[in-house]
């Protein structure tokens, strides 16, 4: 900011005359001001407070110097303002770095007068010094705060080569403190001023002081309490419950019922501990039997046995001598280690349990004198009575017989008949016969194999009677004959197609009621259309053949499925048959009604793949098996009844007893599995007979209490299975003969078995391409 231009001229009246020299102070007068800045303003270095003027000899307290304006405010009985005040004391500044040239005075009449004081610096330049902040702490709630060290995390060895140790919160230098000699320093250590601490404040150079508060917060956690005054470590316990046994409930809410009704949960965990003891894995606790006596697979030798008298030598280990007796001990110990008269009777009143010996020290003057055991007589009394009270039994070993061990079974010639031998073979297919069966009456044997051909045998003598090859193509995978003996129908799959055929070989009266057994659908078909708007064309299509080479041979019924079947079974009745199609998803297991020539759909979404399925003899159950379970369906109320878990990796067949209460499941991993419907889910009985898979098992349906399973291992295993009906006797089940005589092709065996409907015969079917009869 510039000088403002002073158009009035002020006068300087000095003390030293009485006559006042008027000096006229203006941006003009350079010659004035130099002799006014001869006598050089300063501000005293002691005091700072008083103004002195070099060239004035002496002058007087009460005389002051004043302006013209200011005279006649003087005079006045007005009391000057600040601002007038701050014009006067401006005057007598002066700057420390140099005279001063110029002064910017301000205009009595200007708003805002001018706060800087104009100098020249050492090139000529105008300089402005501005006077320090007076920073004004006019707030009722606040304290001016202490001067501070403002350097930050900057150490104070940086400022040991200057005079100062930092700056405040204005700029200001902070002077480092001075440091008393050491006997001032030994003075100080005698009189301990309070909240000394003989430390140094690194931050302001200064000994280091604590209040009384810090003093006593030290003094606690030197002598390991809390640092909080009036801290309780140890509260009084609130009882938040009382101990006491209140009558009146806290709540009127009735009991709930889990109080009442045993935990479900709870009977689970005790169900499975006693599950776990009654199988062994959880045994009672036994403590661990000291073993008094020695190990005898340990061997113990005595390297001094036969030791000879040998010199001294480095190599030579002497026997271990027994430790000399104590001198208690001896027949003249020592007058120390003999008891007093308190000592003795002490020892005699004692129990002998009490004792710490069995002796006393007794002193003899030779060893001649040594009276004999006093005790003998007492202790072989006692070892004789330990004897005669407690003698010592010799106990023999239990010598039991292992195969004693075993159930006693009735011995096979016990439960004859069964096959033993094999009567016929029926060759005469071009590759694997894949199924085959009896008739019910007994007379004809129905196979068919890879060839594509379905031939009937007759059972007795073994000679063919009928054959007809329904494709090249397609193997037949099932045959089986439709119970019943009032009519002779056979069913066949080739692939995805039904088939069913009436032999040319039945008299004309039983033909005749065959045929009208399969017409009867057509007739119902047409009495019963269907309207196109109210229900949906069927899935499976039941027409005749086209073929008439197929007609003349006796076909007469096809049915046409969406996948490749596996499985035909027949109900008991002989008008309902199911069959079970593994590649089929919705239409793998299809149950179809021969009189009516419809087929249903059962399951829209059956759990698992299925192998095979078979109608209940008595009952309107069907038996679903897929890979690991057999599921139990309920026909005439369509629920599920129950789950099998025989706990085979892989069933391949399964077959229901004649009685309807038992059945056994084959299965790929080796295993024949007996299951009682009653008992439980879980397999009664596990047999493994065979090292290979097993293919088909088979119930006898005459009445007889045989069943079989067929392997590929070449082989057949013929059971005696009784089964009662009481329900307190479980079934009788015993191995009774192995029938072999199928050779083995490509890894497999025997691949289907049938029983006659009445004699103890069975008829096997192999990959060798011959079909076996067993009597």
């Amino acid at each position: 900011m510039a000088p403002q231009n002073s158009t009035k001229k002020r006068k300087a009246v000095t003390r030293d005359s009485s006559a006042a020299d008027e000096i006229v102070l203006s941006h003009g007068g350079g010659d004035l001001e130099a002799v006014f800045l001869e006598g050089s303003v300063s501000q005293s270095e002691d005091d700072g407070s008083h103004l002195s003027i070099s060239d004035a000899s002496a002058f007087d307290e009460e005389e002051s110097v004043d302006l013209e304006e200011s005279e006649e405010q003087y005079g006045s009985d007005e009391v000057p303002s600040d601002r007038e005040q701050k014009k006067v004391n401006w005057t007598g500044l002066n700057g420390s770095a140099g005279s001063i040239s110029k002064l910017a005075w301000a205009d009595e009449d200007s708003e805002h007068p001018p706060n800087q004081i104009v100098t020249e610096d050492a090139n000529g330049n105008p300089r402005y010094i501005y006077p320090d902040i007076d920073p004004v702490y006019a707030s009722d709630d606040s304290e001016a705060p202490e001067t501070t060290n403002t350097i930050g995390n900057i150490p104070l060895s940086f400022y040991d080569s200057y005079p100062h140790i930092g700056y405040d919160i204005n700029g200001k230098k902070i002077a480092r403190p001075a440091k008393g000699e050491a006997l001032d320093v030994l003075l100080d250590s005698i009189d301990i001023p309070k909240g000394w601490t003989g430390l140094t404040d690194p931050n302001t150079g200064k000994p280091l002081e604590l209040s009384e508060q810090e003093l006593n917060l030290l003094k606690r956690i030197q002598m390991n309490e809390v640092g909080e005054e009036g801290y309780d470590p140890y509260p009084a316990t609130i009882e938040y419950f009382t101990s006491k046994t209140e009558s009146m409930p806290l709540s009127a809410a009735p009991e709930p019922k889990r109080r009442f009704v045993p935990s479900k949960h709870e009977a689970k965990r005790v169900m499975k501990i006693v599950k776990a003891i009654r199988e062994g894995r959880i045994l009672p606790y036994k403590p661990p039997q000291e073993d008094d006596e020695e190990d005898l697979s340990v061997q113990h030798y005595d390297i001094w046995a036969n030791e000879a008298p040998r010199p001294d030598h480095a190599m030579n280990v002497p026997a271990p001598k027994v430790p000399p007796p104590g001198y208690d001990e001896s027949y003249h110990p020592p007058p120390e280690y003999l008891p007093d008269k308190k000592e003795k009777t002490a020892w005699e009143e004692a129990d002998d349990e009490d004792r710490q010996r069995e002796y006393l020290p007794t002193d003899h003057s030779s060893l001649r004198k040594v009276p004999g055991y006093d005790k003998f007589t007492k202790e072989k009394f006692e070892r004789c009575l330990d004897l005669y009270l407690a003698p010592r039994i010799r106990r023999s070993k239990l010598n039991i017989d292992p195969e004693s061990l075993l159930p006693k079974l009735p011995s096979p010639d016990e439960l004859r008949p069964f096959p033993t031998t094999c009567a016929a073979i029926f060759r005469g297919h071009g590759g694997r016969v894949r199924s085959l069966a009896v008739d019910p009456s007994g007379i004809w044997l129905a196979s068919g194999g890879d060839d594509g051909t379905i031939r009937v045998w007759e059972l007795l003598t073994g000679r063919q009677l009928w054959h007809v090859k329904i494709s090249s193509e397609d193997a037949i995978n099932v045959v089986r004959w439709r119970p019943g003996t009032d009519a002779v129908i056979l069913s066949a799959a080739v692939g995805e197609d039904l088939y069913f055929v009436i032999p040319p070989i039945l008299s004309p009266e039983l033909e005749s009621r065959s045929n009208t057994i399969l017409d009867e659908g057509f007739g119902y078909a047409s009495s019963n259309p269907r309207s196109d708007s109210t229900a949906k064309s069927p899935a499976v299509q039941w027409s005749r053949p086209t073929s008439t080479r197929l007609a003349d041979a006796g076909i007469l019924l096809k049915t046409h499925l969406r996948s490749i079947i596996k499985v035909i079974s027949w109900h008991r009745r002989g008008n309902y048959l199911t069959t079970v199609s593994p590649s089929g998803q919705t239409s793998s297991v299809m149950i179809h009604t021969l009189s009516r020539h419809l087929t249903q759909q059962p399951f829209r979404h059956l759990k698992g793949l299925p192998q095979s399925a078979q109608f209940h003899p008595t009952k309107p159950i069907l038996f679903v098996a897929t890979q690991r379970t057999i599921r139990t369906y309920d026909l005439s109320k369509q629920e599920l009844l129950k789950i099998l878990q025989p706990g085979a990796r892989w069933i391949s067949s399964f077959d229901v007893h004649p009685l309807g209460d038992n059945l056994i499941v084959g299965s790929y991993d080796k295993r024949l599995l007996w299951h009682d419907l009653d008992l439980s889910v879980r397999p009664y009985k596990r047999l493994r007979y065979h090292k290979k898979a097993i293919r088909q098992v088979k119930f006898h349906t005459g009445g007889l209490p045989l069943f079989a399973d067929a392997s590929d291992d070449g082989s057949l295993q013929i059971f005696h299975g009784r089964v009662v009906g009481d329900l307190m006797e479980n079934a009788t089940i015993v191995p009774v003969k192995v029938l072999k005589g199928h050779g083995v092709m490509g890894s497999l065996g025997v691949l289907d078995l049938d029983w006659h409907p009445s004699e103890p015969w069975c008829v096997s079917a192999g990959a060798d391409g011959t079909c076996r009869l067993w009597t």
